[in-house]
């Protein structure tokens, strides 16, 4: 138990979040690659809105350290502040979707 709360504390984010912009319709992703497994409380967040996986959003992890958010079909209103949250660690990034204009 001492190792494992030792290890939430030394942490670190290594790779953070990146803006994206895409258009409507698009998949928008972002990850966050963290030192080491073992942080808890992993908690991804749209504008203050904390995100959940389903059909829309996918969550997922790999090895534990690298932390992925896929956000599918964007539309206008998604646009706005991704922020993970893992422990203490937040790293944050701005998501803008863009309309698609016809020209004519």
């Amino acid at each position: 138990l001492l190792l494992l709360c030792c290890a939430e504390e030394a942490a670190a984010i290594v790779c953070g979040l990146k803006n994206r912009d895409v258009f409507v319709g698009e998949s928008a992703t972002f990850s966050c690659q963290l030192s080491h497994p073992g942080v808890r409380n992993v908690q991804w967040w749209l504008d203050g809105s904390p995100l959940h996986n389903n059909s829309v959003t996918e969550i997922s992890q790999q090895d534990g350290m690298i932390h992925t958010l896929t956000l599918n079909d964007v539309a206008c209103h998604d646009s706005g502040t991704v922020t993970f949250r893992a422990g203490s660690l937040i790293s944050s990034a701005k998501l803008l979707v863009k309309g698609i204009w016809l020209l004519e």
